[in-house]
């Protein structure tokens, strides 16, 4: 059994609005200490002990804010969520929007797991979870930079994952598929629509089927999945 406790402190990304925050209240309700980090923020209640506006791409800004954490209580679990698109077909996509994808969705993701790990490490437990995408296992015309990012964060899941197992640290990813959020609300009615005519389970996901993942990989009975892609899409798609 892991030697986390759901008192311990969980951080999560892009916490502000959406699956971050459907996530923050899973686990708050849980009895986890969430500290939430997002840009902007847009849905928090109060949900979150903790609230930093932050940019996850400076290492220096999270190396910081992940320092002040540690003076306060143990952080057991990190959920890799936030996350941005830029979409465009690759032969017309801009350099910027290719890296700034990559940043946010990649590098900001190993910029918390490089700050939380030696921490974890420390305590001989930790957990972290990170948010790929159906995408990254099949991927999706018009999204190059967010396939090539959110397959990376598996690459990067499973390797770290492999490197700390023996220090009772797990890491995981989950695949979400075509989930109700503010981004899949703004898709036309056409093509939201014959989306879901290709979901097995006759519905789209709702930000609370992930956070539920969420809390099942943070919980003990998880302790034994490590490096894994938990895909959560209805059955759309079945690698």
């Amino acid at each position: 059994m892991s030697g986390i406790q759901p008192s311990d402190i969980a951080i999560v990304t892009g916490a502000g609005r959406g699956i971050g925050a459907a996530i923050a209240r899973a686990l708050t309700g849980a009895g986890w200490r969430v500290a939430g980090v997002d840009r902007m923020w847009a849905d928090d209640d109060g949900v979150c002990a903790i609230r930093e506006t932050l940019d996850i791409t400076d290492y220096a800004a999270v190396a910081a804010f992940v320092a002040r954490l540690g003076t306060d209580g143990t952080i057991g679990l990190l959920v890799n969520n936030a996350g941005i698109t830029r979409d465009a077909i690759a032969h017309r996509m801009e350099p910027d929007d290719f890296r700034t994808v990559i940043e946010v969705n990649l590098i900001g993701a190993f910029n918390f797991c490089r700050a939380v790990l030696p921490g974890m490490r420390a305590h001989n437990a930790g957990k972290i979870v990170s948010l790929t995408s159906m995408n990254a296992l099949r991927g999706a015309a018009g999204q190059a930079n967010y396939a090539a990012a959110k397959a990376g964060l598996i690459g990067m899941t499973k390797s770290i994952a492999l490197e700390n197992a023996s220090k009772g640290i797990t890491a995981n990813c989950i695949a979400p598929g075509y989930i109700e959020t503010e981004m899949t609300r703004a898709i036309p009615t056409q093509i939201r629509e014959a989306e879901i005519q290709r979901i097995p389970a006759g519905r789209v996901g709702t930000p609370d089927d992930i956070a539920g993942t969420v809390l099942f990989l943070a919980s003990p009975a998880a302790d034994f999945i490590t490096g894994q892609v938990i895909s959560v899409n209805g059955g759309q798609l079945m690698p």
